[in-house]
């Protein structure tokens, strides 16, 4: 429950002002153990804590989507979670519970998704190997409320397949680009563009890719202005990037 939700239930007679001092005191986070819940994070930053699930039971990460529903968050997102996280999640929680298979995704759907009116975030990757992070991008993105236009297997090797999409990619607000091997996609989409590029270095390669470290140094050393680099395979970061500048650009309407 956010506080302006809080104040307003004060304020027509469903809640007590000690109900509310209560639920006050635990907002900033609450520690259940095993995790501290931040339920402040949407208040400082626009958008709740996003759990992330590789590493956890599917008991701890029942009882988080548990308490953030409890407090009144929507829309609640896990990262990098499993199949059996999701069955186990979906057989114990009341509300809808969606996962999307290829980019790892939970997601209990509580509220409608409204969609950012203004633009679109375009969600560009080299080759079909990189798509599972592709996907985590795009995904969060679209549960967060933006368009995404997904433009897939269009790397350096087949520059035409690219050139296809170029009105699509130039006319976004802002352009997340995953790829892999030696990670070359970045520097050509962002010298042809005016907005930002978030580029993602997938672990998609042979040996000397060394694990995604060729295509992350690439991005780093791009040649092209405009490229900001999250870390290899990190889907989710470039997503939250490419939210807030998509964000932005919709306060001005």
């Amino acid at each position: 429950m956010d506080v302006r939700r809080i104040l307003e239930n004060v304020k027509e007679g469903k809640i007590s002002v000690d109900e509310a001092l209560k639920v006050f005191a635990k907002m900033p986070f609450e520690d259940i153990d095993f995790a501290k819940i931040d339920h402040h994070r949407k208040l400082r930053q626009g958008m709740s804590e996003v759990i992330f699930c590789e590493g956890k039971t599917k008991e701890q990460v029942l009882k988080i989507f548990g308490r953030m529903i409890e407090r009144g968050e929507v829309n609640i997102i896990g990262t990098r979670a499993s199949r059996e996280q999701y069955e186990y999640l979906r057989e114990h929680l009341k509300d809808d519970v969606v996962y999307y298979e290829t980019g790892k995704i939970i997601c209990a759907k509580r509220v409608e998704i409204i969609k950012n009116p203004k633009g679109h975030v375009a969600v560009v990757s080299a080759g079909t190997a990189d798509l599972k992070v592709a996907e985590e991008a795009a995904i969060v993105l679209e549960i967060l409320g933006n368009n995404v236009k997904r433009m897939y297997d269009v790397g350096v090797a087949g520059i035409h397949r690219l050139f296809a999409h170029l009105e699509e990619i130039q006319s976004a607000n802002a352009v997340v680009a995953v790829a892999g091997m030696e990670g070359a996609l970045a520097s050509v989409v962002a010298g042809l563009v005016s907005k930002p590029v978030i580029a993602v270095p997938t672990s998609v390669g042979y040996g000397a890719n060394f694990k995604g470290l060729s295509a992350l140094l690439t991005m780093l050393n791009s040649c092209a202005n405009g490229v900001c680099v999250v870390n290899i395979d990190n889907g989710f970061g470039a997503a939250i990037v490419a939210h807030m500048i998509n964000s932005l650009a919709n306060q001005n309407l």
